[in-house]
């Protein structure tokens, strides 16, 4: 596995080794070992799957602390738009959002460490879309941001007045009035 950092500190993008021959190919999705031995040490211990269509736009979520999950996210079938918003105040980078396509054909992994907020539009026909996470799902901790938020500045490169938004995505507050609670260590 190869890492490349990003600019927002800690949140990484991962290429795997693709054997390829003519049956197909084969590669690693996860290594707990080699991630160890890259410096990420995260013990996952719930695995997410969704499917969506072309023009969804899902997020952007997040955990707060003592319950932030750390995340390990991949496509499975098509492409997707990801996008990560640091929200650990004291972060060079807080306020700031990353985005990048992630993809069945690029095999690109993204790990997202704990104090980001996450999501991602659907840029195939659909998107299977795979993560694991170090913490379980807990609703009472679970809080977001409007996808939509001009202050972020996210190019999504769907037509967002024509983007599939839940009711519940859309009633998410904008990043100057989420309640965050990371601190960037």
């Amino acid at each position: 596995m190869k890492i490349k950092e990003t600019p927002i500190p800690g949140l990484l993008v991962i290429e795997p080794v693709v054997f390829e021959d003519t049956r197909g190919y084969f590669f690693e999705s996860y290594n707990k070992r080699s991630l160890a031995n890259m410096g990420i040490e995260a013990d996952f211990v719930q695995d997410n799957q969704s499917r969506s269509e072309y023009g969804v736009i899902r997020g952007l979520h997040y955990q707060l602390a003592p319950y932030g999950q750390a995340k390990l996210v991949r496509v499975l079938e098509g492409s997707v738009w990801d996008v990560i918003v640091d929200l650990r105040k004291g972060s060079p980078t807080y306020g700031h959002s990353f985005g990048i396509e992630i993809s069945q054909a690029n095999r690109l992994q993204l790990f997202i460490p704990k104090g980001m907020a996450h999501g991602f539009a659907v840029t195939s026909q659909q998107a299977v879309f795979f993560y694991k996470c170090d913490d379980y799902y807990r609703p009472e901790a679970e809080r977001g941001i409007h996808c939509l938020d001009p202050n972020l500045k996210i190019e999504w490169p769907v037509n967002t007045d024509k983007a599939l938004i839940s009711n519940k995505d859309r009633m998410l507050p904008l990043f100057s009035e989420a309640e965050t609670n990371f601190i960037f260590r």
